[in-house]
């Protein structure tokens, strides 16, 4: 009987020592959730050299103010660790350039498509200036930035949910979207508000969004017919605040796993 105690006793440390010793061997890492080297992000620069797209209040081409913040917005996300960003930029006309991006981006299996832009407004808000002994039209009514989702997007839920992480993104840096897109004098220009914090509009026929097989999101990323805004968009330090909004808009999609 005097035994029993310190056996028992040296059956319980063992016991112990054994559950110590299983407890110190290494977890298995968690898989992580973003994969950030082989995420693949496409960067469509709006519009062409040949058909630049808007003119802004100071004659410059809407194409040249797509390819700057792209190439800044892409130079941000690598240096982020998304090393397979892609710039991709289109020749030629119009019509053909759109239907040849979209058919390039779905060759190339991204898990995100962000077409970006700059915005103006219909004619008939344009008024006349001189500027630099040039004549020049603007109109400093609205600003801010616009971003745009396809239902008929195959994967409209996952666009919707990036261009409200972007929206958001955008809004923590103090950047303000534009709501004129919702006014009756926007004619056919007019686009339903589907999202009111993040500023995300539905424009369900935009060929680069409704037939891309991933993902897509448009970006208006401030308005050059504004004159303030247009050399807003022009500084380093406003190119830099949507660059960091879209990293952080791209890490939290990724990081869900929502591609």
């Amino acid at each position: 009987m005097k035994l029993a105690f310190p056996i028992f006793a040296l059956l319980a440390a063992a016991a112990v020592a054994s559950a110590g010793i299983a407890d110190a061997r290494p977890a298995k890492p968690a898989a992580p959730a973003c994969d950030r080297p082989t995420f693949r992000v496409i960067l469509d620069v709006g519009h062409t050299a040949q058909e630049p797209g808007a003119v802004s209040a100071r004659g410059v081409p809407e194409y040249d103010f797509n390819l700057r913040l792209a190439r800044r917005i892409a130079a941000a996300l690598v240096k982020a660790g998304f090393a397979h960003t892609v710039l991709l930029l289109t020749d030629g006309a119009a019509q053909p350039a759109l239907l040849a991006r979209v058919q390039r981006a779905n060759a190339m299996q991204a898990q995100l498509f962000v077409s970006i832009h700059h915005d103006s407004v219909p004619e008939f808000l344009l008024a006349a200036w001189e500027f630099l002994g040039a004549d020049g039209r603007f109109s400093d009514r609205f600003k801010g930035h616009a971003l745009f989702v396809s239902r008929d997007n195959a994967r409209f839920r996952q666009s919707l949910a990036f261009a409200q992480l972007l929206g958001r993104a955008l809004k923590s840096h103090r950047l303000e979207y534009t709501p004129h897109y919702t006014l009756k004098l926007m004619g056919p220009r007019r686009r339903l508000l589907v999202d009111a914090r993040a500023g995300v509009y539905r424009f369900d026929q935009l060929v680069v969004l409704k037939d891309a097989r991933m993902p897509a999101v448009l970006l208006e990323a401030g308005s050059i017919v504004n004159r303030a805004e247009e050399l807003s968009m022009e500084s380093p330090e406003r190119q830099a605040l949507i660059a960091a909004a879209m990293v952080e808009a791209v890490e939290k999609f990724c990081a869900a796993g929502r591609q």
